[in-house]
């Protein structure tokens, strides 16, 4: 069984970081995606961010050239660095397997979609305070 835990959330000021991580547990796909959605108070969960196995990766337009993911070393953690915050960024992040050969911004809108509720973990809570 695939196990995901997310940390690392906090409240920061605007303009400031933070990296949030993601352990997991149970990998044996031969590919896969670790991927990052947020969901703000009152809005649809979205797609942030993906990474494959092979270092395939999507950002939404909204955090590129501000988020960046990497995996730990050759251990099953990734690393969502989180730079030039703000406000808008303020949410419940949450990580996720996706097992895909390719990241793309339609399969995380599917992802996100049809997923349910009770299929996410209990994510981080990034607040980024104006």
């Amino acid at each position: 069984e695939v196990q995901l835990v997310e940390s690392g959330g906090g409240l920061v000021q605007a303009g400031g970081s933070l990296r949030l991580s993601c352990a997991a547990s149970g990998l044996t796909f031969p590919d896969y995606a670790i991927t990052w959605f947020r969901q703000a108070p009152g809005k649809e969960r979205e797609g942030v961010s993906c990474i494959t196995n092979r270092d395939d990766t999507y950002y939404v337009d909204s955090v590129k050239g501000r988020f960046t993911m990497s995996r730990v070393n050759a251990e099953d953690t990734w690393h969502l660095q989180m730079d030039n915050l703000n406000p808008e960024d303020t949410a419940i992040y949450y990580c996720a397997l996706m097992v895909t050969t390719i990241c793309t911004g339609d399969n995380l809108d599917v992802m996100a979609r049809v997923r349910g509720p009770g299929a996410w973990g209990q994510g981080t809570q990034v607040t980024v305070s104006s």
